[in-house]
């Protein structure tokens, strides 16, 4: 019995009659999908494929062999944004067509109907690429167009709206650098682009009107995100568009001065930039994470610093204690707290106190966070040496009066600042605990003798910031009972405290918030106290006798600030220990 042969499928042959032939169709559901034709005017095969008739990996393999055209796996591909450039939105939706990929002057396009040679001569002039057409089938490619291009276009709008709502700041064009920092030529184009500088602009203007202490500029998998530390608390602000990652994060290392080609290792840089007729400082520091650089930029203004020690709300036997302890001609004064709990601003403001014109005040700071006319300022630089253990030696070379060293973190810096305090030198320094009585307790585990500690420490201040109620939606506020007792047992006395909520308005952005307040925990040594550090007192032994002595605990202290309304009863709770 003689075998029938098909064919291979000419040129001229149409896709209907060829399906027909294969056996991959019968006539009653071609007759179904060319009356369908009829009324949309799409391609056989698309309406084949939307109707489930067959498979479109079979359609696209009859095309190509027909075509003599090879065919792609769209779902293998993963277009590039810059790519996707090449060929405007309402070009590939119009001919159904998609760029896929270059490489060097050729570029690959998807393409639904490979019959269109006036197209691929369109493209050429459009895109000023050599084109090699591949065949796909046209309802993944309708679906891969409509995904890529509403992503382009929505981050484009995105974009436009982000500029726009910058435009209402009314900095975003005339910030200028504040000294003499040349930009590097990178051979990116984009990242001084008028969009990217304008967003950037922008987002340090925002961040310095709202108050923010810090901007986090963060890349994911898929998106972006900046967000503010208004009083403490992080919030987001916008998403910028995915696409203008490494144009973004090269802009803001320029400016900083920052090497824009390494993003292995962190790097910190300074940027001082010129707002109307402010020059604010920003703090930078890269971080490379999974999907791109972390960046934070810490703000610091000084038009914002408040050095009055008799505007931080200390209670009078505190306040008392401390400028007592910082007109001393020697001994050490030590100030505790965790990272961000405003000590570097309280040894500022008792520096300033005492900035006189007969005083010679010397600082080693990691990093020198504001510029203090009078005081000589000493970076720390620890890749060179230049340690705050090797800045205190040649501190006590240049005949000076006050000494500030940024922190005591291990035993040579502790001992020559305690040698200095006995040598009739007042210094000023801070470390992380938790509280006045166990910053003794750490010096002596750090190694530095008891008798030392007690005859150099004349005084520990603890602190913690709590947020302030906003004063422009301030409202009595009820509690219960359960959440009374934080505060502690004797319940009859803590409700007669006048408890205090902000309600949210638009002043603090419907936080309840605006502005923070300081806690304080002052220990002056006494003699007794002294005695007890000689003999080995435990902590809780030393917080006892403090206490008795008038010290107020942090949590005493931001009862105070309850009863005057400062600040909410969740957040002395969440900042102080029972």
């Amino acid at each position: 019995m003689a075998s029938s042969v098909v064919a291979p499928p000419g040129i001229g042959d149409r896709l209907g009659e060829i399906l027909l032939t294969e056996g991959l169709l019968n006539r009653d559901q071609l007759a179904a999908a060319l009356a369908e034709q009829k009324t949309t005017g799409h391609r056989l095969g698309y309406i084949l494929v939307k109707m489930g008739v067959m498979p479109e990996v079979e359609v696209t393999k009859v095309l190509a062999r027909q075509h003599r055209m090879p065919a792609v796996d769209l779902s293998r591909f993963e277009v590039d944004q810059k790519i996707l450039k090449l060929i405007p939105s309402d070009v590939a939706r119009k001919h159904c067509v998609l760029p896929l990929k270059r490489e060097g002057r050729t570029l690959t396009v998807a393409m639904a109907d490979p019959t269109d040679h006036g197209l691929l001569q369109d493209l050429k002039f459009i895109t000023r690429f050599d084109l090699f057409p591949v065949l796909a089938g046209e309802y993944s490619l309708r679906t891969l167009i409509e995904k890529y291009y509403d992503a382009s276009d929505n981050q484009q709008q995105q974009l436009h709206d982000l500029l726009k709502d910058m435009e209402g700041l009314g900095l975003t064009d005339d910030l200028e650098l504040a000294e003499d920092q040349e930009e590097e030529n990178v051979g990116q184009a984009q990242i001084n682009d008028a969009p990217v500088v304008k967003l950037i602009n922008g987002v340090l203007t925002d961040a310095v009107k709202r108050g923010a202490s810090d901007i986090h500029v963060e890349c994911f998998e898929h998106e972006m995100r900046v967000r503010y530390r208004v009083d403490g608390v992080l919030h987001e602000v916008m998403k910028p568009p995915i696409k203008m990652r490494a144009a973004l994060i090269s802009r803001i290392k320029i400016l900083s001065q920052l090497n824009i080609a390494e993003r292995r290792i962190p790097q910190d840089g300074r940027l001082k930039l010129k707002m109307g007729n402010k020059v604010i400082d920003f703090r930078v520091s890269t971080l490379p994470c999974l999907f791109g650089e972390k960046i934070v930029l810490r703000i610091l203004d000084k038009g914002n610093l408040t050095l009055d020690l008799s505007k931080f709300g200390f209670e009078p036997k505190a306040e008392q204690d401390l400028l007592k302890a910082i007109l001393n001609p020697y001994g050490m004064v030590l100030v505790t707290g965790p990272t961000g709990s405003g000590k570097t601003t309280t040894l500022y403001s008792a520096l300033q106190r005492i900035n006189t014109i007969e005083t010679n005040i010397m600082t080693a700071e990691d990093p020198v966070e504001y510029n203090l006319m009078g005081i000589n300022q000493v970076q720390v630089r620890p890749d060179i040496g230049l340690t705050f253990a090797a800045a205190l030696k040649a501190f006590l070379r240049q005949d000076p009066n006050v000494v500030m060293i940024g922190e005591i973190r291990d035993l040579e810096t502790g001992g020559i600042a305690i040698k200095a305090a006995l040598t009739g030198h007042l210094v000023l320094s801070t470390l992380h605990t938790n509280d006045a009585p166990s910053t003794i307790t750490r010096m002596i585990d750090m190694g530095i003798e008891p008798f030392n500690v007690s005859a150099a420490v004349n005084l520990v201040v603890a602190q913690r910031l709590v947020r302030r109620i906003c004063s422009g939606c301030k409202a009595p506020a009820k509690y219960k009972d359960e959440e009374l007792r934080a505060l502690g047992d004797k319940l009859d006395q803590i409700r007669q405290i006048p408890m205090m909520k902000g309600t949210g308005c638009e002043t603090c952005g419907g936080t309840g918030y605006k502005g923070r307040a300081g806690l304080y925990e002052v220990m002056a040594m006494s003699h007794e106290l002294r005695r007890m550090i000689l003999r080995g007192a435990s902590v809780a032994e030393l917080r006892d006798q403090a206490v008795k002595e008038g010290m107020l605990p942090l949590r005493m202290d931001g009862v105070k600030k309850l009863e005057r309304g400062v600040t909410t009863l969740e957040e002395v709770v969440k900042e102080t220990a029972a």
